[in-house]
């Protein structure tokens, strides 16, 4: 296994969010809690790194009014906590949340993948192996971050194959959970080669038509990640809430 990333430190802007300014035809607070959102999934921003509202005003050039509506919409959603007289954190990742979070992914893929598979043809698939191709790409060459997008672009093409786009929306606010605690598993050694082929049999069971066996396959995939929750939170207690009994571990 690779060597664990450094956490950032306390305050220190990641690079998705120097030196950015509103988009036009955008609420501030949209901007501000979509860049935050994205810096927290992705461990930009880590588990327990402070967020000041003053420094994230002067930063996006606004006043602190949509900072304070960003922040309480993160909030909502678990992935910040704002502690009276103390300040705002990025909250450590709750391993419930992530149980809960995978449970009802394995579900929704599921609807999309069985959708994709009986409305797929020839074009989807050379699509499908593009992205694949993608994949193999980034993960020869190590590139976490660009092997990410790809694997994400996989995951949405059912869901427009499908012809339900929404759920692929749905899931994304469902998996910001997951999305933290994947960022942890990708450095293993052969991880990102494992996901490509087992995307690869996915494509392969849809191209046969077997819709059961790639539904089956989906959830094994998805499923992959429950097993060593026990192992990352050894490595990074400091980035989790255990919340959860050994059993449910398993």
């Amino acid at each position: 296994m690779k060597k664990p990333r450094k956490p950032r430190a306390p305050n220190t802007a990641p690079p998705v969010l120097a030196e950015r300014r509103p988009r036009p035809r955008q609420k501030n607070s949209e901007i501000i809690y979509a860049d935050l959102r994205a810096a927290i999934s992705g461990l930009d921003l880590p588990p327990g790194t402070a967020l000041s509202e003053q420094d994230l005003a002067q930063r996006y050039g606004v006043s602190r009014t949509p900072v304070r509506e960003a922040i309480l919409r993160l909030s909502e959603e678990g992935l910040v906590d704002v502690v009276p007289q103390s300040g705002t954190f990025v909250s450590r990742i709750r391993l419930s949340l992530v149980r809960e979070a995978m449970m009802a992914r394995r579900a929704l893929e599921a609807a999309t993948v069985r959708a994709a598979t009986a409305q797929a043809n020839p074009q989807y698939f050379a699509q499908l192996e593009i992205n694949l191709t993608e994949q193999q790409r980034h993960a020869d060459a190590g590139d976490i971050k660009a092997f990410h997008h790809a694997d994400e672009a996989f995951h949405a093409a059912f869901a427009q194959i499908g012809k339900y786009p929404s759920l692929w929306t749905l899931i994304q606010q469902v998996k910001v959970h997951i999305d933290r605690y994947r960022w942890l598993t990708l450095p293993q050694q052969g991880r990102m080669l494992l996901v490509v082929q087992e995307h690869g049999a996915i494509v392969a069971a849809m191209s046969r038509g077997d819709a059961d066996t790639a539904v089956a396959l989906m959830d094994e995939h998805l499923s992959k990640l429950k097993p060593d929750m026990e192992a990352f939170r050894t490595l990074w207690p400091h980035y989790f809430i255990e919340d959860l009994d050994e059993a449910d571990l398993s």
